[in-house]
Formats: C-alpha cells, structure tokens, sequence
C-alpha cells in the first residue's frame, strides 16, 4: 500500500467518525432538509415504441420469471428464496442470522458471517434488480399488480434502510448498482399514474436519491481496491444524477463521476479490451456497467469522450473474440455473477445480452457471433443515440490478446465440433492485492463442441467457508503444475495476494494446420532450490488433439500435475490413459487423454478431506466432477507430455504412443512475440 493510499485511508476513517452524527436510525424522523433545483420532472425516458420491439421469448421469459417472484420465489446465488413477497433486507438465509438494521454501517464488520451472515446473499437483495425485472414486467404489459409490487418493496427498502444505517451502507458497489436500479425502475414505469409519487414528488424517495450520491462523493475505492468497485461506483453516481438532476450538486457529482469513470475504465481495461483484473465475470460486469453509464451521459446531452467509446467498443470486440461456439465466455479468475442491471429473466451467461446491446451501439463485424436479441438489449439500446463509428476495429477474429496474456487455440467449428483452448500466460490480477485472482499461471481451459473438457472449475464462495474459498483459488484446483505442495503465488487473505507469480509468454503461433503457445512463470523461485515453470501447447487441427508439455527447470521437487474435468465428462482411467466420454448434441462423444506415464495417476471426486474433485456453476453452488492428478518428481530438462485426442466414440484406433514434438527449443533470452491479430482456423 503505498504512502498516498494510507493517506487517503486515514482520511476516510476521520470522515466516517465525523458523519456518526449523520445517521438516521430506522423510524427516526430525517431532521435534514432535501434542497431541490427547479421543478422536478423525470425526462429521461424511452422511446414509445420500445415495448413492441422486445422480441415475444424474451417478453416470455420475463413475465414468468416475474410471476414466480409475485409469489415470493427468487434464486439468489444458488438459494431458492420463497420469502420475496414481503423480504427481510437484512436476513441471510444460508446462516440464519439477521444483521441489525440500527447500527452504524461503518462500525459495521461486513465481512464477518458471524456478525452479519452470508453478506453476498442479504446484499444480492438489496441490488434492487428483482424489482427492475418486475419494472420491465410492468413496461411490457401494463399490468398493475407489477407496479404495484416494485412501489411497495422500495418503499419498503426506503423506510427501512435511513441513512448510514445498517448493512446496506458499507459498500460503495452495492450504493452505485442500487442507484441504477432507481434510475431504470422510475424510466420504466413512466406510463404508471403512481410513478411520480412514487419518485420526484416523495420525500422519502428524494432523500434516498440524494443520500446514495452524498455517499459516492465522499467515498470512492481507491489504490489497491480501485477495481470493478470504483468503475461501479463511478456508473452509478453518473447515471443517477444525469437521470434525477434535481439538487444543488447534481452538476458537480455529475462531472466528477464522468471523470472518475472515464480514468479507471482505461485503467482497469488492457487496450485489447480484456479486464486487468482477468476475471472473466468482471470483465463483463466492467463493460455493462461503462456501457450503461456512457448511454445515460450521452442521452442527457453530455457525452463520454471518444477514446472512452472506443475503449468500449474494444471490451466488446474481446469478448466477441473470447466466446465459444456456445458463446460461453472463459472461467478465469473470482466470478459472483454480479450484474449492472436486470431486465431479464436472468441467466448464467449474460455475454450474449452484452454482445446484442454492443452490436446495436457499434455495429456487428463479419468475424463476430450472432447472439439473439433480448429485453435487455432492445430496451437499454432504445436509451442510445445511434451507433458510434469506431475506427481501427479488428478485420479477423482475434486469437491473442499479447497485454493480457490470453491466447485461444482454436478450430473454426465449420466442419467439426469447434476445439476451443483457451491458454494463460497473463499477469496474476489487477493491482497490488489482485482480489479476484486465482493461482492459475499456465492453466488451459479446453472444450469440444462448447462442452467443457478441461475444465476451470470456478469460484463457489467469497466469505465464510475459508478452506473452499482456498481450494478453488489454489494452484492445485487448475489445469496446471503444483509444486512442493504450494500455490505459485501466496495469498494473504480471501482478497489478498501477498506474492504473485509473474509469467512471460515466449512463443504463439497460429498457422493454418498447427497452433501453439510457449510461456513461463517464476511462482515456484521461492522454492529451494528456485524452479521455473515452462509449458507448451499445440492443437493439431487436422488431427483434432491438444498435446501439452511441461518442463520444471531448477532442481528436484515433488510434483502434482493437475487435469479437472467438466460436470458432463466421465473417465475411465487405466494407468496413465484415460477415457473421457460426455453427452453431445447428436449422440455421445469421446475423447482420449494419454497422461505423462512417468507419474501416479489417481482419479478423484467430490472429496472433501482434501478437497479435491469439484465444480462450481456459480457463487454458492458445487457439484462433483472428476479431477485426474498425476504425483512424482520432476527432473530438470524432463518433458512432461500429455496428449489429448477427440475422436468418434465408436472408432477408437489403437492408443499411440504420447511421443515429444518437435517443439521450438526454448533459448537463454527468448523475446516477447508481437501482439498479431489473425483469423483462427
């Protein structure tokens, strides 16, 4: 942490003593007076014939998913909720126990569950975003009882949720994602008689409005923690006083946030477009939440700059790029499903909806996929002004991302299910701290046909369950090499990396039969003797295999190389050769993994004492999967080869050796290859 950073958080601590007074205890009547500019009038509208454009399955899909949520049924990161007709703000139903609604947020401790509970779940609730999909319900069908339900649970989370009071005002991110939700549930709703009441003529409302913007002006993440919080934070303040300009300050936070925003989305985004942070949900979340922000600017008369819009317009071309023929995105990195805003019935990949809402803002190009309209993209695009001409935009479908360390392996899908490989040889996290990372230099994530092979098993939990919070950021829990029982970089607490790997890419070659990447790491330098990570990967195309080599360099050490499988694969292990088969699309599918034989191969699954063999589909689920670790000692200059085979179920030939390739010998001084974009075969 450096010397500025402390500066700042001492000052932040001497400002939240100094606000104590300014608290308001639920039932309290407020003694401040909410001073207003001009006559109140929300503007900010959408077109009259936005409604009608919603395409009929996603209307479909909204309203059922809003009628489950009339009858109080909402699943809330992996938790069937029945309580939603009349929610407890402060209740977290995994633990069972209730946060006090009347205590100072900041002598509040959010990240203690015996305190407060599981503080994901009460704060996924009080996003407000189950109430914006019941405003779209509302936008799309007139009907009062939608209406009437958003304007009693915000009243509800307004009387009972004053200022400074409990939970809900600890965080930054969760006082920005809340404010988009206000500004998209009254947009929604302007046809409502009640609507007005319910906003710009209630004074509970306007405190509420005009509290959540004092909070973001007076405290912002920064420094070490300056990551995906600050880009919401920032979002939100701009949306919200673009969209309710109704206070004295309202120009003053509006510029500011405008400024913030447009800083920290180039700091928090490579140039490629890719997250710094390398988390693949954050990435998305980043880009929804730029995008959103930079709409309401933009229709409020007061756009973003160009380079924020290119910028944009290169987070959408990456994750274009990123996608599977499934247009699934890669799992790398924390992921807690966080969204900007839901006017969908909600899904595990929200990467299409992105991909929709940037081909409206910026046009499709010819290499992109074709995701199908949704309500999200068809109502927030009618926010927009038109597209925005971006120059200098990739001609092919990029396959390497040089700055952030990615590289896709690929086959084209045209004649065959696609082989998708996704290689890390990226940095280990955004800033100091690294919150979202995981120990996962060298890892590769592998699918056939979109179905995950070699899989990323994913993140579970964030608070409370410490030793699976470890096991699914460990080195051991990726496809890549453990060594001496250790992560290659140590972590200092479930959002803290005290020391980082650092890897270097060496080679990436994309030719028309043969792909292949080389990249190192120096995670294991703190080993005795030190040892250096070296691995290779090739796609045959023409053969469709993947063959994997890895070499430690630096003295003896006990070894543990790693291969998780998806939830769908199930293998067959008969010394170092297993079979792997899966369901597909048309019938079963196979493949075979002929593993380094000079190692133990063990099969493992759903185990607990370790923990080992599992796969999460999101924050607060996992489910067994089948994990293959292979135990030895490595030699210095021994190749380690693994060679992974997709072939018809029904037409094995006889097992071939897994015999070394002529790979490129790595030199004393590689030189980093330049960053080319080219058509992925």
């Amino acid at each position: 942490m450096s010397p500025a950073e402390m500066a700042w958080r001492a000052r932040d601590q001497a400002l939240k003593a100094l606000w104590s007074p300014r608290q308001v205890k639920p039932g309290q009547r407020a003694t401040d007076t909410t001073v207003l500019t001009g006559v109140r009038k929300f503007t900010a509208t959408l077109p009259p014939d936005t409604a009608a454009r919603v395409p009929g399955e996603a209307k479909a899909a909204v309203l059922a998913t809003a009628d489950r949520l009339l009858r109080g049924e909402w699943d809330v990161l992996g938790v069937a909720r029945t309580d939603l007709v009349r929610p407890d703000w402060f209740h977290d139903p995994v633990t069972g126990r209730r946060s006090s609604p009347h205590c100072y947020a900041f002598r509040i401790n959010h990240r203690s569950e015996q305190e407060n509970g599981n503080i994901k779940q009460i704060w996924e609730i009080s996003r407000l975003q189950h109430l914006t999909l019941l405003a779209t319900a509302w936008f799309l069908t007139s009907e009062e009882r939608y209406a009437c339900r958003v304007a009693e649970q915000l009243r509800s989370w307004w009387r009972e949720n004053p200022f400074l009071s409990g939970i809900h005002w600890t965080s930054g991110i969760e006082v920005g994602i809340r404010l988009i939700s206000m500004v998209w549930i009254r947009r929604l709703m302007d046809s409502w008689p009640g609507v007005a009441e319910l906003f710009e003529l209630d004074s509970l409302a306007l405190r509420q409005i005009r509290w959540h913007q004092e909070y973001l002006a007076a405290f912002r993440s920064r420094g070490s923690s300056a990551n995906n919080h600050v880009i919401a934070e920032a979002a939100g303040q701009l949306v919200a006083s673009c969209a309710f300009p109704w206070f004295p300050q309202s120009a003053r936070w509006r510029r500011h946030a405008a400024r913030v925003l447009e800083r920290e989305l180039d700091r928090n985004t490579f140039p490629s477009g890719i997250g710094r942070e390398l988390a693949s949900d954050y990435q998305c979340l980043v880009a929804e939440l730029g995008l959103l922000a930079a709409i309401e600017a933009e229709a409020s008369g007061r756009p973003l700059h160009a380079a924020t819009w290119q910028r944009m317009c290169a987070m959408v071309d990456s994750a274009a790029a990123l996608v599977d023929e499934r247009l699934r995105p890669p799992r790398q990195g924390d992921s807690d499903e966080g969204r900007a805003l839901l006017l969908d019935a909600p899904v595990p990949n929200r990467w299409p909806s992105l991909l929709m809402l940037g081909e409206m803002l910026f046009g499709r190009l010819d290499w992109w996929p074709q995701p199908a309209a949704d309500a999200a993209s068809v109502i927030i695009g009618g926010m927009a002004c038109g597209k925005h001409v971006i120059q200098s935009r990739p001609a092919r479908r990029p396959w390497r991302f040089a700055d952030a360390g990615i590289t896709l392996l690929r086959t084209s899908g045209r004649e065959a299910a696609e082989i998708w490989c996704r290689c890390d040889g990226g940095p280990h996290g955004y800033l100091s701290i690294a919150a979202h990372a995981h120990a996962d230099a060298l890892s590769v994530e592998v699918r056939h046909g979109g179905v995950e092979v070699l899989a990323d098993p994913g993140t579970y939990c964030y608070h409370g369950d410490l030793p699976w919070r470890s096991y699914f950021r460990s080195t051991i829990a990726h496809n890549t090499v453990e060594l001496d029982a250790r992560d290659q970089s140590s972590a200092g607490g479930p959002f803290l990396w005290v020391r980082h790997a650092h890897t270097r890419e060496l080679d990436a070659v994309n030719g028309d039969v043969v792909a292949s990447w080389v990249a190192e790491h120096d995670g294991y330098a703190c080993l005795d003797p030190p040892a250096r990570h070296r691995r290779w990967v090739r796609l045959d195309r023409k053969a469709r295999s993947i063959q994997i080599a890895d070499e430690i360099d630096g003295g003896s050490h006990d070894l543990r190389l790693a291969f998780h499988l998806g939830p769908l694969v199930r293998a067959e292990l008969d010394g170092a050769r297993a079979t792997l088969n899966w369901p597909g699309e048309v019938g079963a599918e196979a493949a075979r993994l002929q593993l380094p034989p000079g190692l133990r191969w063990s099969i493992h699954r759903g185990e607990t004492d370790p923990i080992l063999g599992w796969y999460s589909q999101g924050l607060g689920r996992r489910t067994p999967a089948t994990t293959l670790v292979g135990s030895g000692r490595c030699h210095p200059g021994a190749l380690l080869t693994t060679r992974l085979e997709f072939l018809d179920a029904d037409k094995w030939p006889e097992p071939a050796a897994c015999q070394a390739v002529s790979w490129s010998a790595p030199v004393a001084k590689p030189t980093a290859p330049q960053d080319v974009h080219a058509e992925a075969r």
